[in-house]
C-alpha cells in the first residue's frame, strides 16, 4: 500500500489537502485536510450581537449573501420578529442570483477545465472539450463570466454591493425597489434566462425542467447542442455515474423561504429514498479528529478552542453528524429532498455519485432563472421592505440556510446582551469532514473510496472530478 497526498488543489476556495492509500491502483482509504484555521466564531464572542451581520459575511467572498441571511435568521428568531414579505422576496433574489452565480463558476470555471486535460487527449471528444473548456482561454469562459456578472447586478440593486452587505437584517431588506428598479431587475432575469437557454441548455428552461426519468433525458439530448448535453456525453463515456459515491443519506435545511413555506422544502433524504423530516435537534459536532479541545457535541452548547497539537487530528474542520450520521448536503440533496422529478429518479438508480451532482446544480439553475422571474413580479413596491428590529433576548437561536453547495447553520447564544457562542456548520464542513470518534470517514473520504487513480498517482484527474463534484469552499469550513 502506498500513501500519497494530493494539494493543494487549484481553482477551489481555500487551502485543501487529501492523504489517499493506494492499493492496487485505487483509492483504499482518504482522510481530507482544512489546513487552514481562520477563528470566526472566536472574533464574535463577546460581542454586541447585531455584529454579526458585519461580521459574518466576511467569512466568506463567494457566498456572503448566504452567511448573511443565516446569521440575520439567528437574529430574527432572538428578536421574534417577522420580515417584510417584500423583504422576504428581496432576499430570495438576491439569495439566488448569489447561488446561481457559484452555479456557473464551480461548472464552468472550476469543474469542466479538467475535461480539456492532455489525460483524455485520445477521446474523440476532446478537441472539442479543449477548444471549450480550457481553463481561461476556453470560448465557454468568454460566455459564462460576462452572464455571472450581469446575474450579479442584481446585488447592487437589491443590497448596494457585493460581497459583505449590510442590506440583509432580521426583518427584510434595508433598501426598497422602485419602479426603474423593477424594470432593470426583469431585463436582468430575462438575460439570465437567455444565456441558459442559448448557451447552457439550447432548449425552452420549462422543457429541461419537464424531463422526469433517465430514458427522457437521454433522449433529450441527442443531436441537442448547449454545454449541458456536452457534459452528458463525457459524463457517460467517462462513467461518472460509477465515480464519486456519497454515503446515501441526504440531507436540506430548505430554501428561499416565504410567507407559505419555502421554494425547496426542508428534510432528510435516507438511503432507502424516504423522504422524511429534519429532526435539527439531533445535529452534533465530532472533533475527535479534528485539531479542537473537547467542549459540547450541541452546537448550541459548543465552543471553539484550538489545539493544534492533539494527537490523532488531521483537519481544522469539525465532523457533523445528524443523528450520528455522516450526510451529503448540495444541490443534490436539496433537489432530491424537494422531489424534483428527474434528480430523484437519477438518484433513485445510481445514488449520488459526480454526474448526479452537476446535473442537480445545472438543473436548480434553471429553476432559480425561473423563480427569480416570479418574485421580482411578486413585489409590492407600496409596501415596506423591512420591519423594525426588537431588542435582543438572551438565549439559544439558530438560523438555517442553504447556500449553493448545502446547508449552512449558525448557531448563536446570547447572554446580557452580549454574543456568549457562536458555532457556524457550513456545507464543506458536512461534505468535507474528517472521520468521527467511531471512525466513520465524512462523505469525501467515503466517495474517494475505489477511484481508480492507476499509475498517474497524486496527478489522477479522476481524484479531481470526484472532489470538485462537491465544490469546496474551505474559507466558510474551519473557524
Amino acid at each position: 500500500m502506498t500513501r500519497i497526498t494530493v494539494g493543494p488543489f487549484n481553482r477551489v476556495e481555500g487551502d485543501l489537502e487529501v492523504r489517499l492509500d493506494i492499493e492496487s491502483g485505487r483509492v483504499a482509504r482518504a482522510e481530507v485536510t482544512a489546513p487552514l484555521y481562520r477563528g470566526f466564531e472566536q472574533i464574535l464572542e463577546g460581542r454586541p450581537p447585531l455584529d454579526a451581520l458585519v461580521i459574518a459575511p466576511r467569512i466568506c467572498g463567494i457566498c456572503s449573501v448566504s452567511q448573511s441571511i443565516a446569521a440575520a435568521s439567528a437574529l430574527r428568531q432572538a428578536m421574534g420578529v417577522s420580515a417584510a414579505p417584500n423583504g422576504m422576496l428581496a432576499t430570495n433574489i438576491a439569495h439566488a442570483a448569489e447561488n446561481a452565480a457559484d452555479h456557473l463558476t464551480h461548472f464552468y470555471i472550476f469543474f469542466m477545465p479538467d475535461f480539456a486535460r492532455d489525460a483524455y487527449a485520445a477521446h474523440a471528444w476532446h478537441a472539442a472539450t479543449a477548444e471549450r473548456f480550457t481553463a481561461t482561454k476556453g470560448s465557454a469562459t468568454r460566455e459564462a463570466l460576462p452572464a455571472r456578472a450581469r446575474l450579479l447586478e442584481i446585488m447592487g440593486l437589491i443590497a448596494g454591493k457585493w460581497p459583505h452587505s449590510l442590506a440583509f437584517q432580521p426583518g427584510g431588506t434595508t433598501r426598497a425597489i422602485e419602479l426603474g428598479e423593477r424594470v432593470r431587475l426583469n431585463a436582468i432575469a430575462a438575460s439570465f434566462r437567455g444565456f441558459l437557454e442559448r448557451i447552457v441548455f439550447a432548449d425552452r428552461l420549462e422543457n429541461v425542467l419537464a424531463l422526469s426519468t433517465q430514458d427522457e433525458l437521454d433522449h433529450w439530448r441527442e443531436g441537442r447542442g448547449g454545454d449541458f448535453a456536452h457534459f452528458l456525453r463525457l459524463a457517460d463515456a467517462l462513467a461518472l455515474a460509477d465515480l464519486g459515491k456519497g454515503p446515501g443519506v441526504l440531507m436540506s435545511f430548505g430554501a428561499y423561504h416565504h410567507a407559505d413555506g419555502a421554494r425547496f422544502r426542508a428534510g432528510l433524504r435516507a438511503g432507502t429514498g424516504a423522504i422524511g423530516v429534519l429532526p435539527g435537534d439531533q445535529i452534533t459536532e465530532d472533533v475527535s479528529h479534528a485539531w479542537m479541545r473537547e467542549t459540547s457535541s450541541d452546537p448550541a452548547e459548543s465552543r471553539t478552542l484550538p489545539d493544534a497539537d492533539k494527537a490523532d487530528a488531521y483537519s481544522w474542520c469539525k465532523a457533523p453528524r445528524l443523528a450520528g450520521q455522516p450526510v451529503e448536503v448540495g444541490a443534490l440533496a436539496r433537489q432530491a429532498v424537494d422531489g424534483q422529478r428527474l434528480i430523484t429518479a437519477l438518484v433513485n438508480a445510481d445514488g449520488s455519485n459526480v454526474r448526479n451532482r452537476v446535473i442537480a446544480r445545472l438543473i436548480e439553475t434553471a429553476q432559480l432563472a425561473l423563480s427569480i422571474e416570479s418574485w421580482v413580479r411578486a413585489l409590492r413596491l407600496s409596501e415596506p421592505f423591512c420591519e423594525n428590529s426588537a431588542d435582543v433576548a438572551d438565549g439559544h437561536f439558530v438560523g438555517r440556510v442553504e447556500a449553493a453547495r448545502g446547508s449552512l447553520g449558525h448557531w448563536l447564544a446570547v447572554r446580557s446582551g452580549h454574543i456568549e457562542r457562536y458555532q457556524i456548520i457550513a456545507p464543506t464542513s458536512w461534505n468535507f469532514s474528517p472521520r468521527d470518534a467511531q471512525g466513520v470517514a465524512g462523505p469525501l473520504e467515503q466517495a474517494l473510496v475505489g477511484t481508480d487513480v492507476g499509475d498517474a498517482g497524486a496527478r489522477a484527474v479522476s481524484i479531481q472530478h470526484v472532489v470538485r463534484s462537491f465544490d469546496p469552499c474551505m474559507v466558510c469550513t474551519a473557524h
